[in-house]
């Protein structure tokens, strides 16, 4: 007997092999997607917007992560003709993340995007923190980065992205095939910005930000 299987944040389930197409899974496995790769450079852009006269933007990559240097790639595109170096980093353990923010110092870096990841997930706080130390305005993907203290994050609410799949777990237990589920994607997508941090940063929130903001943490 085989067991149904629904993901609930997938990067990239096609790219991955988990799934034969998004709107025809096949075999035994469908759920939901995020979407990290195309926003990468959004949060390049939104960077830019808060800090506009920064030069060099350090990228935090897990070297681990299979779809880290397409989304660095991504980057690095939307940064021609803007005039910022790149800068990546790569970390997988705490103690290479406190490496990283070491490096970054000594490139003068003067912001860092963090990429989407687990394990940077896990460690969201202790990213923070070392942002805040090193006073570098930080990005991340999704809003418990910004409600751990990174100065902001854009992307999909993950909490409901898992309350969605476990509406096709329902639809699984009465009947449907995995693989006649569509893989969904994200319907929309949340600003969150740390005030506290802005403010501990120096930073004035622009209102062009403020307006787009679905949350402001004061």
């Amino acid at each position: 007997m085989k067991i149904p299987i629904v993901f609930g944040s997938a990067g990239d389930p096609v790219g991955s092999g988990f799934v034969k197409s998004l709107a025809h899974p096949g075999g035994n496995i469908t759920g939901f997607s995020v979407i990290t790769s195309d926003l990468a450079p959004k949060h390049l852009e939104m960077l830019l917007t808060m800090a506009p006269k920064l030069a060099r933007v350090a990228v935090l990559m897990n070297p681990t992560t299979e779809n880290h240097p397409t989304m660095l790639k991504n980057i690095r595109a939307a940064s021609l003709g803007t005039g910022v170096k790149i800068l990546p980093v790569e970390a997988r353990t705490p103690q290479e993340i406190e490496n990283a923010f070491s490096m970054m110092a000594h490139d003068k870096a003067q912001a860092v995007i963090v990429l989407a990841d687990g394990f940077f997930n896990q460690q969201r706080r202790q990213i923070s923190e070392l942002a805040i130390r090193n006073r570098l305005p930080s990005v991340g993907s999704f809003g418990e980065y910004a409600e751990a203290g990174v100065l902001m994050s854009y992307g999909q609410n993950q909490a409901d992205q898992y309350r969605r799949a476990a509406t096709y777990v329902d639809k699984i237990l009465k009947g449907a095939k995995p693989g006649d589920l569509p893989v969904e994607q994200p319907t929309k997508l949340e600003l969150l910005i740390n005030g506290k941090t802005a403010k501990a940063l120096g930073l004035t929130i622009p209102q062009s930000l403020l307006i787009s903001a679905d949350k402001v943490i004061e």
